[in-house]
């Protein structure tokens, strides 16, 4: 394979990696946003607190990382639960001002919280010896923990896309998005929806943000420092779409990969005047509804 031939499938190939560690954050926001028309902008923080969840019960405990990102998920959930319950909840008629300046309240909390239990250095995730390592494709190695993160992130959207279109939660999730009012009157209990999409959407971005450790790394500003990447696969995507913002990580993932390998000089210049284009022309995203 010739220099540039293999160029082009090393970022195609870590592009897509990074893009399903962003898919998998960003899915959450996109539904949740969707669904309760709430300006979330503290969702980083559910995948930071996710990773450090995982990071630190396989350094501390011993677990296993399959069991440590299951409980990433499980606990990062629960936790917004009583987040969305106690102090979403109340925002929820609020104007987006009010909702914005509350979210980036909780990211500096969150940051002085971070600091102080895990300290301002970044966190080291241990790979299994089963995913790490290279993998050999006959033209070329590839590490076998980027091949994990695609196999997982295209799991993880086949599972999603069959939970929305196939069930009765996916279809009360599907009305809710399109028309809350007329959900209500036909008895779906918003309230209940709202929490239960609230916390599987938390939960993702805790598995998402175990998942990606490795790439993301996990320290005391992940959330505010990955945000403008996040918010930008749910609004290139479209609101409450499962397949815009894996069509959005896919190209910011390969994109921003492309340009800080070609012309790192510009570094994400691109991505934000491609952003900015693509917003113009389509103001609701890719899939979004007008």
């Amino acid at each position: 394979m010739d220099v540039i031939g293999a160029a082009l499938v090393s970022i195609a190939f870590h592009g897509t990696a990074y893009a399903m560690i962003l898919y998998v954050i960003s899915v959450g926001l996109s539904v949740t946003m969707g669904l309760m028309g709430f300006a979330n902008l503290a969702h980083g923080v559910f995948a930071m607190f996710g990773g450090y969840v995982t990071v630190t019960l396989m350094n501390a405990l011993g677990l296993p990382f399959g069991l440590a990102l299951a409980a990433a998920f499980v606990a990062v959930g629960a936790a917004s639960v009583v987040v969305e319950r106690t102090l979403y909840a109340r925002l929820y008629g609020a104007g987006e001002l009010e909702q914005v300046l509350f979210t980036i309240g909780l990211i500096f909390m969150s940051i002085a919280t971070a600091h102080f239990f895990w300290g301002p250095l970044s966190q080291r995730v241990l790979v299994p010896a089963e995913i790490s390592g290279q993998i050999d494709l006959g033209f070329r190695s590839v590490p076998a923990y980027r091949v994990f993160l695609i196999a997982s992130g295209f799991a993880i959207f086949a599972v999603l896309w069959l939970g929305l279109e196939r069930t009765r939660f996916g279809a009360q999730i599907r009305a809710a998005v399109d028309n809350r009012r007329m959900a209500q009157s036909i008895g779906i209990n918003t309230g209940r929806l709202f929490t239960v999409t609230f916390a599987l959407g938390s939960g993702l971005a805790g598995l998402g943000g175990g998942l990606g450790a490795e790439i993301l790394a996990i320290q005391p500003g992940y959330a505010i420092q990955h945000l403008d990447y996040f918010l930008i696969g749910v609004a290139v995507g479209g609101l409450g779409s499962i397949r815009g913002p894996c069509v959005a990580a896919m190209a910011l993932g390969i994109g921003d990969t492309a340009t800080k390998y070609l012309v790192p000089e510009i570094g994400a210049f691109f991505i934000y005047a491609a952003t900015l284009g693509l917003l113009l022309w389509r103001p609701a995203g890719l899939f979004g509804r007008a």
